[in-house]
């Protein structure tokens, strides 16, 4: 299935958002700054892209349960759904 997110201009935003951290923080261990720092940035950036994450995933379910409930989609659909659902809860 392709990509359908209701709000993609905020997805987007994020995105973009996350990219200026893992930048600021590709500066920070250029200039050598404290590991400390340094983690807790990329704490903040797991977080982020966690959160992105769980919002097209949650589209994503939404989209394909809606189309296997209209009769859209077949069996395959969920056996992507959840073989995708369990990929990114490895992730986590």
């Amino acid at each position: 299935m392709t990509l359908k997110i209701k709000d993609n201009d905020a997805i987007i935003k994020r995105l973009r958002r996350i990219e200026g951290q893992v930048k600021g923080i590709q500066k920070m261990v250029e200039e050598g700054k404290c590991c400390g720092d340094i983690l807790i940035q990329i704490a903040a950036v797991r977080s982020a892209m966690n959160s992105v994450g769980g919002l097209i995933l949650e589209n994503h379910m939404k989209d394909c349960l809606k189309s296997y409930l209209d009769g859209d989609a077949g069996d395959e659909t969920l056996d992507s759904l959840v073989d995708i659902k369990i990929k990114y809860a490895k992730q986590n």
